[in-house]
């Protein structure tokens, strides 16, 4: 097909799509154990709601204790808050190291609750004590929502999801080692496009549905939903040829692809492409290695193993004759659906099968959105920079995408260096400059601890199904090691674009050869609009916006970085795990920037401007995160209506501040380490910039065209642990708002 031609199709579809019924309501959101039993609603827009990834990073941008046992602030020694939310959401996951940091508290809604695990009353020797273990309460936290650090190599993984109507708060009970990642979405307050509808958790058992479903990774996900049609081709390539294995026509949602490899030909094979492109669309939307795109860096197999992975949405199994690769991500399409493959090694390859299915899709496109499988290449990490897997600002074409981020799978060393794996995952989404997502390692983003022990797992949501430590290498490619990771409830929805970065050791400091799959799902049209913007330093900017704050003190100027690299460019070697570490001069990769700032204790008010057709608003705030826990209640009233009255938008809260409590407790064993008291440190960073969000309900915002807004600084007076205040005394810190309208096309 001519490129010409190809344009033409494109900009067809554009108008037809912008001639779709425009809703009044956003898409619903199938929420809680709903979200993995109808997770073929994954490619439907998340209008209205946020996902956020929050953890136990070293707040100085270095990698203290491997990430570990950075708190917001302690209450008692054996309540130490790593995790504290005040609006409606829900928690999807949590990891951390082992049983480290048992029992937790899970306070919701005000409630605690605590969790433990088999080895928390008896850590001693706990390696060697126990093949097998559980979260406890089991029956609240059964596997395959959970996986423990015998299965894992050395994590504790919770999927469980568990739903708050107002707060939620996690903390630990011991702290050495207490290293964690958390994923929870964020809604507005009073909402109803939930499914069901959001309440606080009610302490029972998860549906054994899910765990039904869960369980059935490895096998045919598809088995059982009705009117799928099967396409099947038997086919051989030759040495660089590209071929078309599969086409479609109509709207149709792909429900798997399977291909069956003969055993001996799968390790060449699995570096062939697999290119698929939607609608015509100028490029792939599907661009990879077969391999890495099914979840492994390789399809080399020396331990026999049935499984290579054995992923929820797709797995790598092996039986004597042949090899199965098999996705289960739905796809859909809307007028056609191309499949290809480029032989990529030289080789002549017969007796390939593959099998697609597909069946109707009866659905506007203005809600949905297309998969995409995005490959990058770096095989020269710059020092002191991110990797970057995926912007969507510059992929397939560039400009605004609105979609869904739901997994990875990357290699991380082609020469067994697992200590490249220090380097956080950091995810920024919509111009925001302060990642909305901050892990504690690309390890723990893959599912493991301590390295996996230098051993392979596949578990259905993360693994590392190839590589080794190059001291255990028995063939050159044992050096290569890759992991994965799917989101199937705890994805990251986006409205305009997403930037998927991953550090190469703990200050960017590795030289490994990375490779890896972003898996996305993407409409070629924002959903989140700016619509206004507010300085509230500038005067004419202030006077505009009808800006007023009474108590705002006196602007000051604020030079400083927001939380990224290290804080210093002075070198600093410490050690971890055997290996040496070095913080090395960032500040040339994330500079300072100038800006002005104020403090208020009282209220704010001011008029900012939407689109009417809204389905909701997003404000971004820029402030100084020296201020601990700035809180305050947010109100909103139509500007243009007559006797308008403030209505109630929910509370909007950032804990913590730049200064965090450590706690890592000496001991002359690791017992008695595990077992002491809590030994309190302060550890404040420089870097001072930071932005956070908040969400407002369409029901609040649809139709109006000019909104008020009222903040009401709420007081705080936590202290950072007890008879430890925090260095500044708690205040709503303003400099810059954002104004964005959540909008499907019409």
């Amino acid at each position: 097909m001519s490129a010409k031609f190809s344009l033409i199709i494109s900009i067809l579809s554009i108008s037809t799509l912008s001639l779709a019924q425009n809703n009044s309501n956003p898409p619903f959101i199938p929420i809680g154990t709903e979200a993995y039993l109808q997770w073929e609603r994954l490619p439907y827009q998340s209008i209205g709601m946020r996902g956020y990834m929050r953890s136990t990073y070293d707040r100085t941008g270095n990698n203290r204790r491997a990430d570990a046992s950075h708190y917001l602030y302690q209450e008692s020694d054996t309540f130490n808050v790593a995790l504290d939310v005040e609006n409606p959401g829900i928690i999807y996951f949590m990891r951390t190291n082992h049983f480290h940091g048992s029992p937790w508290h899970y306070e919701v809604d005000g409630h605690d609750f605590l969790v433990k695990e088999t080895a928390t009353d008896d850590p001693v020797d706990a390696k060697s004590k126990f093949d097998h273990t559980t979260f406890i309460p089991e029956t609240l936290f059964p596997n395959p929502l959970t996986w423990t650090w015998a299965i894992t190599k050395g994590a504790d993984l919770m999927w469980v999801p568990i739903p708050f109507e107002e707060s939620l708060r996690l903390a630990y009970s011991r702290t050495l080692y207490g290293t964690g990642y958390y994923i929870y979405h964020s809604f507005p307050k009073g909402v109803d496009y939930l499914s069901p509808p959001l309440s606080s958790w009610d302490k029972k058992a998860p549906n054994p549905k899910v765990l039904d479903l869960i369980n059935r990774s490895g096998t045919d996900l598809t088995a059982g939903i009705s009117e799928l049609i099967s396409t099947p081709k038997d086919f051989e390539i030759n040495p660089y040829e590209k071929i078309k294995i599969a086409e479609f026509s109509g709207t149709r949602m792909i429900r798997s692809i399977e291909f069956k490899i003969p055993r001996s030909q799968a390790l060449a094979f699995g570096k062939n492409r697999l290119l698929i492109t939607w609608d015509h669309r100028w490029d792939a939307s599907v661009d990879v290695p077969l391999d890495l795109f099914f979840g492994a860096g390789h399809l080399y197999n020396p331990e026999q193993k049935e499984y290579l992975v054995k992923g929820f949405p797709s797995h790598i199994c092996y039986d004597s004759d042949f090899v199965y690769l098999s996705c289960f991500w739905p796809m859909p399409f809307f007028e056609h659906a191309s499949f290809e493959l480029q032989e990529r090694s030289g080789q002549h390859f017969q007796n390939v099968h593959v099998t697609i299915k597909s069946k109707l899709l009866e659905e506007a496109p203005s809600s949905l959105s297309y998969f995409h499988a995005t490959y990058s290449d770096h095989p020269q990490p710059k020092p002191g920079q991110d990797l970057t897997f995926l912007d969507t600002e510059i992929t397939e074409g560039g400009g605004d995408w609105s979609g869904k981020f739901v997994g990875m799978s990357w290699i991380f060393s082609h020469n067994g260096v697992l200590r490249t794996l220090e380097g956080d995952p950091r995810f920024f989404f919509d111009d925001s400059k302060t990642p909305q997502g901050w892990g504690t390692g690309s390890e723990e983003w893959g599912g493991g601890g301590d390295y996996w022990g230098g051993l392979n797992m596949t578990i259905p949501f993360a693994g590392h199904p190839v590589g080794k430590q190059a001291k255990m290498a028995e063939d050159t490619l044992d050096l290569l090691n890759s992991a994965y990771r799917f989101l199937i409830a705890d994805y990251f929805p986006f409205g305009k674009r997403a930037k998927i970065n991953l550090e190469h050791g703990g200050q960017n400091t590795e030289a490994e050869h990375y490779e890896g799959v972003v898996y996305w799902y993407g409409a070629p049209y924002a959903t989140l609009h700016l619509t206004d913007d507010l300085n509230v330093i500038n005067k004419a900017d202030a006077k505009f916006h009808h800006y007023q704050s009474p108590t705002a003190e006196r602007p000051y100027e604020l030079v400083s970085r927001y939380e990224l690299g290290p804080d210093t460019d002075v070198r600093s070697g410490f050690v971890h795990d055997g290996h040496e570490e070095e913080n090395i001069n960032s500040q040339l990769y994330f500079p300072a920037e100038s800006d002005s700032v104020t403090v208020m204790r009282g209220v704010t008010t001011f008029r900012i401007t939407l689109d009417p057709d809204n389905l909701g608003v997003l404000l971004r705030r820029k402030f100084d995160y020296q201020y601990p826990n700035q809180k305050a209640r947010v109100s909103v009233r139509d500007a243009s209506a007559v006797n308008s009255v403030w209505m109630d938008a929910g509370i909007w809260y950032t804990p913590g501040s730049n200064t965090c409590y450590f706690s890592y407790p000496p001991g002359r064993s690791f017992t008695e380490a595990e077992l002491s008291p809590t030994n309190p440190e302060i550890v404040t960073s420089n870097r001072r910039w930071r932005e956070e969000e908040f969400l407002i309900g369409h029901q609040l915002t649809s139709g109006i065209k000019a909104l008020d807004i009222k903040i009401e600084w709420i007081p705080d007076e936590k202290e950072l642990f007890p008879e430890t205040p925090f260095p500044q005394k708690s205040g709503w810190s303003e400099a810059r708002y954002w104004i964005y309208c959540y909008k499907l096309p019409r």
